[in-house]
């Protein structure tokens, strides 16, 4: 009989153990993944982090370069949430992939700007002007959109966020359009006349759309709210009190203020 006990007892701490092992693997109660492009949702997200410690939550930020790769990492589960595009970006993500991540705050801006390269200013514009612009669908539409806004071209719009250049109507400056990886615009500026660029990659080129764009998207335009920069979850953990508390973090006073000194202007909070 006392054998019997003795190996039940070793039978339940072996069974502790294994238990314990699997609990290790798992992530820790509390802790939020976040995926983000380094700038300027990181930085943001590292203002973010310390006001969620305050609620008893840890924010883990995971830094990602290529958006995709976001967007995939949260469809997998690999990532509680992520913040770095806009909805009509995470619209085409979901399209094309069959996903269904969703939106649970709007936090910030970026005004898209179009950009001095070899000509300084708009009104040098020569005929036959090299225009770079981003080459994913809802960005190029975005940038077209601004450059009609300053009279460059005319646009038939009844395409929306899926305008291309085959929608120029008008060009009297027989501009010639180059579309470019977002990323890769502000390296381009030295080969083109101009350059629309994404306002997180001309920060992270030193530029700021507030006091280098030649014109950019303004605060109160249909653009600020199409495009605002959101945090994205998979459909079913909109209401998760973990992440209800990571959206009070970014929309809070000590972010927004983060924000206004921080970027003056080329990263503007909406809420």
């Amino acid at each position: 009989m006392r054998k019997k006990w003795i190996l039940l007892l070793c039978v339940l701490l072996l069974g502790a153990l294994f238990v314990g092992c699997g609990n290790g693997d798992k992530k820790s109660e509390g802790k939020i993944i976040i995926g983000a492009t380094p700038t300027p949702h990181a930085e943001i997200l590292e203002v973010a982090k310390d006001v969620l410690a305050e609620k008893g939550y840890e924010l883990e930020i995971r830094e990602f370069t290529d958006y995709p790769q976001i967007n995939q990492a949260l469809h997998s589960g690999d990532l509680d949430a992520n913040y770095f595009q806009h909805q009509p970006y995470l619209d085409d993500f979901n399209a094309e992939n069959n996903a269904d991540l969703v939106s649970i705050a709007a936090i910030h801006y970026e005004p898209l700007g179009i950009y001095p390269g070899k000509t300084k200013s708009l009104a040098d514009l020569q005929k036959g002007a090299v225009v770079a612009v981003p080459n994913d669908t809802t960005n190029e539409a975005r940038a077209l959109l601004l450059l009609a806004e300053q009279g460059l071209i005319k646009l038939d719009t009844s395409a929306g966020l899926n305008t291309t250049i085959n929608h120029i109507t008008e060009n009297p400056l027989e501009l010639k359009i180059e579309e470019i990886a977002a990323a890769q615009l502000p390296r381009a500026l030295p080969d083109v006349d101009i350059a629309v660029i994404n306002g997180n990659y001309a920060i992270q080129a030193g530029l700021n759309a507030a006091t280098d764009a030649l014109a950019k998207e303004e605060k109160d335009s249909l653009a600020a709210t199409t495009y605002a920069n959101i945090v994205a979850v998979r459909k079913g953990d909109e209401n998760r009190e973990d992440l209800q508390a990571l959206v009070e973090a970014l929309q809070s006073e000590e972010v927004k203020q983060f924000i206004e000194e921080t970027y003056k202007g080329a990263v503007i909070p909406i809420f």
